[in-house]
């Protein structure tokens, strides 16, 4: 007799359907351990959207078994959507793990590549040990996975590692449930596993196994450079510590100041010539392990000054894979780890590309068979405000997706044409992908188009239209236009604020701050300093930067001594080319102003702009901080760096004048007030901090103008540390609410998510046209 109430423990079966990053981190080991521990029978397959389960048990039981997967799931997962069902039991016998279902659309996460653990770490460095220095040693919790996989699901077959047949020893331990190499996909050792090899700039072999580690760490002691295939691509390593070599790699390479990449033997290493607090110390650390930019300890480094002139940071990194960690050791030194690529050129992926493209830059090449499916950059970060800002989304991040609050239809976005990234949306994902570049040469685009291609194909996507930045004559832009698909064009501000509210999460209204260097806007004139109201259904211009002249266009970008003088001529006219004072003037030949002169007088070729990015090229110029850049941002950087060590809550004034929509912050008070402190001889650091005050000071006049409380930071001007964390501070002093970008960039890298959200709002715009007071 059954009393009322009671529950009969019958046995009942749970199918559970789990989305996300579940494929490539142990995940069905862990599934497999978890279900026979509690003596449960069913199975477990991979599948296009994640992994499918059914397992039987008493109802007690399975969910035991549903609160452990949240609990107990392996570091490197994460589940975005977990359904589970109860049916009648089918009677398993046992639990097995299925071969996978490749029905479907395919929608699963696909993991980035994950550095080496600490389980592998130990093993390549412990004699007797069946993987003692090999450099391709991997497990369920690391290694390769986005660079090598070529289909989903996630198996073997579907990566570039179904060229290497197992062995007798790694198919055991890949067929072991308790072993942590179980269904590891690239499980390799040294019996059938990728080799490397050293190569000669002719492709001839000239040591192999680890004879080639060895080979190429001694010619680096030597002060050589060798281009060494790692797990994304190509990178370009040189003794860091030796200035003349560092010289000759930035000659061949023609990188002229830009500041080169540092990987360190170890943490201790780093702490040697870098400041490292807690938190850059655990991203050094981490799975996605990315180049961090950590402050140089003055007077104590013993970097070559050429690896990063005039710069107080240094991008660092510590070796993240086996092949890194062993060439590190070997050597004991920091070494320049730089993108195997030429200038404006995606990193090479084969030895061939390699040995065409590297060739007049390496001495010698290190390379190995295990095939790279794409190329995927060294990825780049800093500490704002306490948390991390990715400024270069590639290996550790990409291409794990952006969760949306509200679901998309399938579209494709191409981004921008510098710091290009592509986008594609499919539901409540993005997978933003991994950085390509600036779209200059056949090379870089020819990689754009291969990401787009590449995407599509792997996540079975066909997009329903396409969306493009508004700027007609952008590369990418043009792309689209070929595709056939519906075309939505997007202004390149509106896209970048976008951005920022859909990685915060954010409905409107908000107001956003959208500051870089370059932006096609709606009125034909170059935008750089937008404010834009974003509610529900509409966007507003509500307020802008005074425009001003650039002479010479392009040519003013990189010259910021010709912005300088166009906004100058702006505020004084001709009685500027007077002026025999300033060192911008001195800057140029008699000839140049002159021509310069006809071209501001008469509105030749010098494009109206409202760029902050431009403003801070004016005020560098002007206190003659940087007549001429060789690297984007160069002159923004050098006024950032200048700042350093004052503290002054004094800033100029930046007015913003009200009269009609939209506003203007007018810029000539600034000017005025930096010319007379340079003629007072005020400390370049000083001007620095008064402009970057002022710019934080207009950010809450603006708000407080608009009269709403959040407030989202983005564009290129807010990789700037100080002025990021000066504006947030204040803004939550004054009592708004300020957003700004944590794992997708403020640049132009994080463009392509916010032409998605664009494309599927159709927001209507007011007060395009700006004033040219």
């Amino acid at each position: 007799m059954v009393l009322p109430g009671k529950i009969i423990e019958e046995k009942v079966r749970l199918r559970v359907t789990i989305r996300g990053a579940v494929q490539g981190v142990g995940f069905r080991p862990f599934i497999y351990r978890l279900a026979t521990g509690m003596g449960l029978a069913g199975w477990i397959s991979n599948t296009l959207q994640g992994v499918s389960i059914e397992v039987e048990g008493t109802q007690k039981q399975l969910g035991v078994f549903l609160l452990g997967i949240g609990r107990e799931k392996p570091p490197h997962a994460f589940i975005q959507s977990l359904e589970s069902s109860f049916l009648d039991p089918a009677g398993y016998k046992d639990f097995t793990i299925h071969h996978s279902d490749a029905s479907g659309a395919a929608t699963v996460a696909v993991l980035p590549d994950i550095a080496t653990c600490r389980d592998c770490l130990k093993e390549i460095f412990t004699p007797g040990e069946r993987r003692y220095r090999y450099p391709f040693t991997n497990c369920t919790n690391c290694g390769p996975r986005f660079s090598i996989i070529e289909a989903l699901p996630y198996d073997r077959p579907h990566t570039s590692m179904r060229e290497f047949a197992m062995c007798p020893a790694c198919r055991a331990e890949y067929d072991d449930p308790l072993d942590r190499r179980f269904h590891a996909q690239p499980i390799a050792c040294p019996v059938c596993g990728p080799h490397l090899e050293l190569w000669d700039r002719e492709g001839s072999s000239m040591a192999t196994h680890d004879n080639a580690l060895y080979a190429a760490a001694d010619v680096l002691r030597k002060g050589q450079i060798v281009a060494i295939k790692g797990l994304g691509g190509f990178q370009l390593l040189a003794d860091a510590r030796n200035h003349q070599t560092v010289q000759v790699l930035r000659e061949r390479k023609h990188r002229e100041e830009k500041p080169l990449a540092l990987m360190y033997p170890s943490l201790e290493a780093a702490a040697q010539d870098c400041e490292i607090a807690d938190l850059e110390a655990r991203l050094l650390a981490s799975p996605e392990a990315p180049i961090v930019l950590l402050h140089k300890i003055i007077g104590k480094s013993g970097i070559a000054p050429a690896v990063a002139p005039g710069n107080p940071y240094l991008g660092a990194m510590l070796p993240y894979t086996p092949l890194h960690h062993l060439l590190m050791a070997e050597l004991g030194f920091p070494v320049v780890a730089t993108s195997g690529n030429l200038s404006d050129e995606p990193i090479c992926i084969n030895e061939q590309q390699a040995l065409e493209r590297l060739g007049s830059i390496a001495d010698l090449f290190l390379v190995h068979n295990r095939p790279i499916v794409r190329h995927v950059d060294d990825s780049i970060v800093r500490i704002v405000m306490g948390r991390e800002m990715v400024l270069r989304r590639a290996r550790g991040y990409a291409p794990l997706p952006i969760h949306l609050k509200n679901p998309l239809t399938a579209l494709q976005a191409v981004g921008a044409h510098l710091k290009n990234t592509v986008a594609l949306a499919n539901g409540l994902d993005v997978v933003i992908s991994q950085h390509i570049g600036d779209l200059e040469t056949e090379p870089a685009y020819e990689a754009f188009r291969c990401v787009i291609d590449d995407l599509q194909r792997l996540y079975d996507v066909h997009p329903a239209a396409i969306a493009c930045d508004a700027h007609p004559d952008y590369l990418s832009t043009r792309y689209a236009g070929r595709t056939g698909l519906p075309l939505v064009s997007v202004q390149h501000h509106l896209a970048h604020v976008l951005s920022c509210m859909a990685e915060n999460e954010l409905d409107g209204p908000v107001l956003g701050v959208s500051w870089d260097g370059t932006g096609y806007g709606l009125d034909g004139t170059i935008w750089g300093g937008e404010f834009l109201f974003v509610a529900d259904e509409h966007v507003t211009r509500i307020a802008h930067l005074r425009p001003f002249p650039l002479p010479g266009g392009d040519k003013a970008v990189k010259e910021p001594r010709r912005t300088a003088l166009g906004m100058l001529y702006t505020l004084y006219g001709n009685q500027i080319f007077q002026r025999d004072d300033l060192a911008l003037l001195k800057a140029f030949s008699p000839r140049e102003l002159a021509t310069l002169h006809d071209m501001l007088a008469k509105g030749i070729h010098s494009p109206l702009t409202t760029s902050v990015g431009r403003l801070f090229d004016v005020v560098a110029a002007i206190i003659d901080l940087c007549q001429q850049i060789r690297f984007e941002g160069q002159a923004a950087m050098a006024l950032e760096f200048a700042l350093e060590g004052i503290s002054t809550d004094e800033a100029y004034p930046l007015p913003l004048i009200i009269s009609s929509p939209p506003a203007i912050l007018d810029w000539s008070p600034l000017v005025e007030k930096v010319l007379y402190d340079v003629a007072q001889d005020v400390p370049v650091g000083m001007i620095s901090v008064k402009f970057h005050n002022a710019l934080s000071d207009a950010i809450i006049a603006v708000a407080r103008y608009a009269n709403t409380e959040k407030v989202a930071l983005t564009g290129g001007c807010f990789q700037n540390k100080y002025l990021t964390e000066c504006a947030v501070t204040r803004l939550q002093a004054a009592g708004f609410r300020p957003y700004w970008h944590q794992r997708v960039p403020p640049n132009d890298g994080g463009i392509a998510l916010g032409q998605l959200v664009a494309a599927s709002q159709r927001k209507v715009w007011s007060n395009v046209s700006g004033s040219t007071r």
